[in-house]
């Protein structure tokens, strides 16, 4: 599919001159700060180094004085405390951090997570069941319970308290819990509304140190569990999150959690530091497969393991729970490809919307996303569970796909989420009605240039601008991810030659006028290699990386698309 190229409008020349003489560095580099909000020298100072010393205080965060205090009266009293979390990557990675700090002075603490299918997401009635059933008297939730009203109500009856800790949008009432952690309450005044559920649960222990005038190292010590989170939930890498990733990956390439060194040691033949992008890729999949395939308390055992030995047992657990995971997950995308491919209809469709009954629940909104990438439009994968229909919908940039599933809400028994990912259910003979509406509602509303997949170029340079002192600078900017993502860049008529590797990417050597040749990966794109070898001049927009190897390094360009 040709992408479409969107360059960013550049920003008023004045600023990009002021900002770069102040900081002594090329236009190029001024325009990419203040693509990211940053016009002054002290914030770009903070931007390029990153501090733990600039972390907000905890207790700006509305109800943090009421959790710690009821904290500090159930260990006091020896109550028993469960930590309730939620079965994905974000939820483990916060009862993990949370239970492993509080175990080593309180022996009355257990962890809890539901069953992604006989419980489903959020605060469960089992859940607080078994809490009753166990003599627990306060329950601390991470990165869920925002919106579970009754659940709370339900556990008072039972004498057990709640604090809340989440970071997803507040419904039209909040909880009745002893406390209420999440940002993004209308009420709260903490400066940073982006944190991850796990972040929650980090300021937890930095108030709980705090307030007992603890070493606060003990709190970094978690910081490679947070950064995982962060990454893995696909939150803004800004603010608070950028300082926390960038301190937690300095943790994870040099002294990491034993469970996460365990599955580098499973996961990776990698040399080099690890970043972002390999968490998303490599560490992240490998933890939520626990949830998807058996149960995630499978990957909290494995984060809160006290030795690499220990680890080692249920990283192999959690490992070949990802290795069933991937056998699923290409065997169903394979299945829905078909089923696309051999149907005219479906292919001139605006929307996707398939089903079959024995397609595994724990993968098919990793299936929507896959299909969503090759068809680029508004998809939703159907399977048969527990006597119902659930089904996992993704959207493409621009599209709100809670608006049109809202619209289809007279044949939806449940759904929720947000603008570009959603969860529903309905009933079976719904299908084929709601297959058709969903369709027509896509059809009504979606513009012909969401369809199209974009490019967002930040800015235009020649090639002999890019040097060691440009990446050095380049490399400041990083940990990547959204609302901070790697720049993409714009090179107007080059010249290459080169050749395609596996079945359809390319490795090219690009030259300009007055610049070195630069070596070029570019995934996908064994379509443009038939003009690249004629010799004709072509547009390339790319991002910077160093390859490495067997040991030698060199700058190389990542080609995102080319234009003839």
């Amino acid at each position: 599919m040709q992408k479409r190229w969107v360059v960013k409008p550049k920003n008023d020349i004045r600023k990009t001159n002021k900002l770069r003489d102040e900081l002594g560095v090329s236009a190029v580099i001024a325009e990419l700060l203040l693509n990211r909000n940053i016009d002054t020298f002290e914030q770009a100072k903070y931007f390029f180094r990153p501090s733990l010393d600039m972390l907000h205080d905890p207790f700006l965060m509305k109800d943090m004085d009421k959790a710690i205090s009821r904290i500090e009266h159930a260990i006091g009293n020896k109550e028993k405390i469960l930590i309730y979390g939620d079965y994905d990557v974000d939820g483990t990675t916060a009862v993990s951090v949370v239970y492993s700090f509080f175990r080593d002075f309180h022996s009355g603490l257990e962890f809890y997570i539901p069953d992604r299918y006989l419980e489903g997401y959020g605060i469960s009635t089992k859940g607080i069941d078994y809490a009753a059933a166990h003599g627990f008297t306060l329950i601390i939730a991470l990165d869920c319970g925002i919106k579970a009203v009754d659940k709370v109500s339900y556990a008072k009856t039972k004498g057990i308290d709640f604090i809340i800790g989440d970071h997803h949008l507040p419904g039209s009432s909040i909880p009745d819990a002893v406390a209420v952690l999440d940002p993004k309450r209308e009420d709260c005044n903490y400066p940073y509304t982006e944190l991850s559920g796990c972040g929650i649960g980090f300021k937890i222990i930095q108030a709980f140190i705090q307030k007992n005038e603890m070493d606060i190292q003990l709190a970094y010590q978690y910081l490679d569990l947070v950064a995982v989170s962060i990454a893995s939930d696909i939150v803004p890498i800004t603010g608070e999150n950028r300082i926390l990733t960038h301190f937690g990956l300095k943790k994870l390439n040099t002294n990491p959690n034993c469970g996460l060194q365990a599955l580098i040691n499973l996961s990776s033949n990698k040399t080099g530091q690890f970043s972002v992008n390999d968490i998303v890729f490599q560490i992240g999949p490998r933890i939520n497969a626990a949830g998807r395939i058996e149960h995630a308390k499978d990957a909290v055992k494995l984060l809160i393991s006290k030795s690499l030995p220990e680890a080692k047992d249920y990283s192999t657990t959690v490992d070949d729970q990802n290795t069933l995971r991937k056998d699923f997950d290409l065997r169903i995308t394979e299945e829905a490809l078909d089923i696309i491919n051999n149907d005219e209809m479906l292919k001139a469709r605006k929307s996707t919307v398939l089903f079959k009954e024995d397609w595994h629940k724990g993968v098919i909104g990793i299936v929507a996303s896959r299909l969503t990438e090759k068809y680029y439009r508004p998809t939703i994968i159907l399977t048969q569970t527990n006597g119902h229909i659930a089904g996992s919908a993704r959207s493409v940039i621009g599209f709100d796909l809670y608006e049109a599933l809202s619209e289809c809400s007279d044949l939806l028994e449940q759904y929720g989420g947000h603008k570009y990912a959603a969860g529903l259910t309905m009933r079976l003979e719904n299908v084929p009605a709601f297959q058709a509406k969903f369709e027509t509602v896509v059809s009504n509303s979606i513009k012909p240039e969401m369809l199209q997949q974009e490019v967002r170029i930040e800015t235009e340079l020649p090639l002999k601008d890019i040097d060691a002192k440009f990446y050095r600078l380049m490399k400041q900017f990083e940990p990547f991810g959204p609302q901070n993502e790697a720049p993409i860049l714009l090179t107007k008529n080059v010249y290459g030659s080169g050749y395609i590797v596996g079945n359809n990417h390319i490795k090219i050597t690009v030259r300009q006028e007055g610049a070195s040749a630069f070596d070029c990966i570019g995934f996908g794109l064994s379509s443009a290699m038939e003009h690249i070898n004629t010799g004709q001049p072509f547009d390339i927009c790319y991002t910077i990386e160093e390859n490495n190897w067997r040991g030698k390094k060199n700058l190389q360009l990542n080609i995102k698309a080319i234009r003839y």
